[in-house]
């Protein structure tokens, strides 16, 4: 690999202190590095951690070499937001400071709008079933400077569009871009600056990397003129295949383009098809994640609460028949659904939340909504309906298409609650 870096020889500026800046700052002391400055923007974290203000932000954004920014903060909205864009080309992330300064490794990043934790899921399952040294981290929930690395690892890493967004050294054996929605353009503040986060993992790619992309994307690809070779998905392959899997969560349409991706990247590894099935027969779906937890009396329990966009829900309400769909939340900059394919699948939606009139908006003359406020008096209302309507086979789903910070701590939080309520009132109503 290129661009090997003594980070001994460089001072660095680590910004923010949640567990990606964390990540960094013991990663520094491990391999006893001393020359670098922290700071947040929250004083309550700089007390925590015992680091003292910075007098002149300016003089340090200077003298350092490169800026480490943790991928939740923005240049829009950051305290030293005007600094921070004037110094722009010092910014790396904790993913460039990965790559570097290792050699030993191979990687799969993967990135889209909708997806991404579910497919490094199954990727990183079907490589250790198959004997491979496989190591799983960045936007999933561990930061990847956290990963003990040993020669010839293969590293499977989510990669948000907060953390592209300002890479510049990330160069994966396999990209892999799974699709694009309109998404976090309150972040990034334009549609074509997303699409140009997510297109960053191409960009470094050499001769001997591969790139696997969406259909949609092939042509844009193609005009940037990037030097990894393309590979095409094995769509036909892949529906002969999904036939002899025998595994519910893999099988729903919410995970068919996951899929084409696993198997496409499957392939090119030379893993058999055999392995491949015995591999997916085996997988378990990721909690939150189009995840059936329950089921009673011809009635299906669907949490789906990662869902935080509207795109996101389509491929929930596509996965299924007899929906009563629970939706609403925090929505998304410029979010919108188009229902014709899928309100057919729709017996009724129950809109929760503190933006009621967004979602009566994107519903009315779509299908038939309700107000319920709460997960509590959704789940309850709709048990009832179902109990008069004597209908079988009915599916309760929550895929709120929008984020949860109006009502809980974080979308698992609102998941979990999903859960309890539905346990508990299934047994009074049906």
């Amino acid at each position: 690999m290129a661009h090997i870096l003594n980070l001994k020889k460089f001072s660095f500026l680590v910004y923010g202190l949640g567990s990606t800046g964390q990540s960094v700052i013991q990663y520094f002391k491990r391999r006893k590095i001393h020359d670098f400055y922290v700071w947040d923007d929250n004083l309550k974290l700089r007390k925590k951690f015992g680091f003292k203000g910075i007098k002149n932000f300016n003089n340090i954004l200077k003298k350092v070499d490169y800026v480490i920014l943790s991928p939740g903060i923005s240049l829009k909205n950051s305290k030293y937001k005007k600094e921070l864009k004037r110094y722009e080309k010092k910014i790396i992330t904790d993913i460039d400071l990965l790559y570097l300064t290792n050699s030993k490794f191979n990687s799969v990043v993967v990135t889209g709008s909708n997806g991404k934790s579910t497919t490094c899921k199954i990727i990183y399952h079907l490589l250790k079933k198959n004997n491979f040294n496989v190591l799983l981290g960045g936007n999933i929930g561990r930061p990847v400077l956290n990963l003990k690395i040993k020669k010839n690892a293969f590293l499977i890493i989510e990669a948000s569009s907060f953390q592209l967004s300002h890479s510049k050294f990330i160069h994966p054996n396999f990209s892999i871009l799974l699709n694009i929605t309109t998404d976090h353009l309150d972040w990034h503040g334009s549609m074509k600056k997303y699409l140009q986060s997510k297109f960053k993992i191409f960009r470094l790619q050499k001769k001997n990397d591969f790139a696997i992309i969406n259909d949609d994307l092939i042509s844009v690809f193609r005009k940037k003129k990037y030097l990894s070779k393309l590979i095409l998905l094995k769509y036909r392959d892949y529906k002969k295949i999904k036939l002899k899997i025998n595994n519910i969560y893999l099988s729903s349409r919410a995970n068919d383009e996951n899929m084409n991706f696993v198997y496409t990247l499957a392939k090119k590894i030379k893993i058999s098809d055999n392995s491949f099935i015995k591999s997916m027969n085996s997988f378990k779906g990721l909690s939150h994640r189009y995840e059936i937890f329950f089921k009673k009396h011809g009635v299906t329990f669907i949490n789906d609460s990662k869902a935080t966009s509207l795109q996101s829900s389509k491929f929930a309400l596509a996965s299924s028949k007899n929906i009563y769909w629970i939706v609403g939340g925090l929505p998304k900059a410029k979010d919108k659904i188009d229902l014709n394919n899928v309100k057919n699948n729709i017996i009724k939606s129950y809109i929760i939340g503190k933006n009621i009139s967004f979602f009566k908006k994107q519903l009315k003359n779509k299908v038939k909504f309700t107000i319920k406020k709460n997960l509590r008096n959704a789940v309850i209302s709709i048990l009832k309906e179902i109990k008069l309507s004597n209908k079988i086979n009915n599916v309760i789903l929550l895929s709120p298409g929008a984020a949860s910070f109006d009502q809980y701590k974080n979308f698992e939080n609102r998941g979990n609650e999903f859960k309890k309520l539905s346990k508990l009132y299934a047994k009074k109503f049906i």
